[in-house]
């Protein structure tokens, strides 16, 4: 069968559908150390306050859960939910937001879909516009997402030595430069897969040159503030018209009700809610339904500051400790400083093999991780060489403690057996 070049494009191999893959057939046959995947841990106090708010629902006397299951909400959203969120953010930050700033997506990848299209691409006068990465490496699941080839730019970061062990990429700014060519800016904060936070003045510069260039900065902000409030620095969240935030329930907890959200203005989430109805009708209702209330009252930022921050500060710190020990102060290695998510980030300088290969060995034994060589797209023919990118690997410490200390434990064997 002959596909389309989109849909080949789209149908291809690809990092996150490799990542995917492996989650899914990690957790149907058991036994595997999944360290790879970006799904959040179980926290049995957050688990707690979903099942509640389930069982409210199916109580409730105004059919709660019936009217989600049953009906559809508007392509842009269930008007309860966006009025809570606009209410949320507007008394937090006062950020003067209306629903009208506010779509919802069945998730944050759809979102990103929507969006990098939107924006970039061919244009209406036949040029090509590409989305600009200010930070290599970046999320694995932009990087196939483009409706044509070459849809992006990824800058090389500075690595900063910041420990005996540790390193931080920061943006360079001498080097980086907004062409006509690039139609909007967009990082993550923390940063996916390298738990980096984008500091408040790198934020400022970014915008400043976005607003210069007179196109949108995008910042995803799945792990940050508000909620879930995966975050371990100061970093003060911003908005305005000409930045577009993206934020998620997924990692609070609700990966499955598939619920993005897109903050812009106006023209912006009407054109994402106009593009939700042609490609699915409407959004997912239950994540805005179990969620709506918490947010209207904020119980929603009790739960992210109290209950998900400490839980994954926490595993951050246990997971660099099992790492420091299973390396035992051998071999060439540095973790990436750890400032929000659910991830480490591991760079085995002098490494042998590519990070790919490791991966490959490290499967065999059980472990899954995912290669550095995913999130490092978008960047120039010149960067096919750097060593850099084929000696770093991605793993999560969200998972069930035996698993991260032996899954590290048998990172660290294959890494010196590699060195």
């Amino acid at each position: 069968m002959t596909f389309s070049t989109f849909g080949s494009r789209l149908s291809a191999h690809s990092g996150i559908n490799e990542l995917m893959d492996d989650l899914g057939q990690a957790l149907a046959a058991g036994g595997m150390r999944m360290l790879g995947g970006g799904n959040p841990a179980s926290i049995p106090a957050v688990q707690a306050i979903w099942r509640q708010r389930l069982h409210e629902m199916s109580e409730a006397s105004g059919g709660d859960l019936d009217r989600a299951l049953a009906n559809y909400d508007p392509p842009r959203g269930n008007p309860r939910f966006l009025e809570a969120l606009a209410g949320l953010l507007n008394a937090e930050y006062g950020w003067g937001l209306t629903p009208d700033n506010i779509a919802v997506t069945a998730g944050g990848q759809s979102a990103f879909f929507f969006l990098f299209n939107l924006l970039a691409g061919e244009m209406p006068d036949g040029s090509r516009k590409k989305i600009l990465l200010p930070l290599a490496p970046e999320y694995i699941g932009y990087a196939n997402q483009g409706a044509c080839d070459d849809l992006f730019y990824a800058a090389e970061p500075k690595i900063e030595l910041t420990g005996e062990r540790e390193f931080k990429y920061r943006v360079d700014f001498d080097r980086l430069r907004v062409g006509d060519d690039i139609a909007a800016i967009c990082a993550s904060r923390p940063t996916n897969p390298t738990g980096n936070v984008l500091t408040d003045g790198e934020v400022r510069r970014l915008a400043e040159m976005a607003d210069a260039a007179g196109i949108p900065l995008i910042l995803d902000n799945a792990y940050g503030l508000p909620f879930p409030a995966a975050i371990f620095e100061d970093a003060a969240p911003v908005w305005n018209e000409n930045i577009i935030l993206t934020m998620s329930l997924s990692k609070l907890g609700l990966p499955g009700t598939r619920t993005g959200i897109v903050i812009a203005k106006p023209e912006v989430a009407d054109a994402i809610g106009r593009m939700t109805a042609v490609v699915g009708l409407a959004n997912g209702n239950l994540g805005q339904a179990i969620a709506a209330p918490l947010i209207q009252s904020g119980e929603i930022l009790r739960i992210s500051r109290e209950l998900i921050c400490p839980f994954y500060r926490e595993k951050s710190g246990q997971a660099q400790a099992w790492v420091h020990e299973a390396f035992g102060g051998e071999g060439s290695y540095r973790i990436h400083r750890s400032e929000g998510a659910f991830f480490l980030w591991l760079w085995f300088e002098g490494m042998q093999i590519t990070s790919r290969e490791l991966y490959a060995r490290l499967k065999k034994r059980g472990v899954i991780v995912v290669p550095g060589e995913y999130f490092f797209f978008g960047m120039d023919a010149q960067h096919d060489d750097w060593r850099h990118r084929h000696e770093c690997i991605r793993m999560s410490f969200a998972m069930a403690e035996d698993d991260v200390r032996e899954g590290i434990r048998i990172i660290a064997e294959e890494v010196k057996a590699a060195m």
